[in-house]
């Protein structure tokens, strides 16, 4: 089974190719989108400031991720090919996640491409024509 994979940090759309049939299935990450908010302060110079736990945030979300890959990951455990595409990072943080830590599965990875935002059908396409 060859398997193609458009992901971003929201979710990840795993397209399945076997005998030419196309499975399709999204995989949503449950990463919180994390809005940083400042407070009120004052306008003095040197008054009192809020602070904000930037890290506290930023550790939650790498946990959130590796929750998300891992899950990604027992989705694409029978594939034989998989290419992973997608914008931003996260395709290649992905594969780098299967590097440290699923070696079987990134030894299967044929690809990682930078791609736009497609439609669901697009991705589909896209698999079909990557692999044909």
């Amino acid at each position: 089974m060859k398997i193609g994979v458009w992901l971003d940090k929201e979710k990840a759309h795993i397209v399945c190719l076997h005998d030419g049939v196309a499975d399709f299935k999204t995989v949503l990450s449950n990463v919180e989108n994390f809005k940083i908010h400042g407070g009120a302060g004052t306008k003095f110079k040197g008054g009192p400031q809020d602070v904000v736990q930037d890290s506290k945030y930023l550790e939650r979300e790498k946990h959130q991720i590796k929750a998300y890959f891992k899950d990604l990951a027992t989705e694409i455990k029978d594939a034989e090919a998989i290419v992973l595409f997608g914008p931003a990072e996260t395709g290649f943080k992905f594969h780098k996640e299967l590097s440290n830590n699923y070696k079987e599965l990134e030894s299967k990875v044929t690809e990682v491409i930078k791609a736009d935002s497609m439609t669901n059908n697009q991705v589909i396409a896209w698999v079909k024509t990557y692999f044909n």
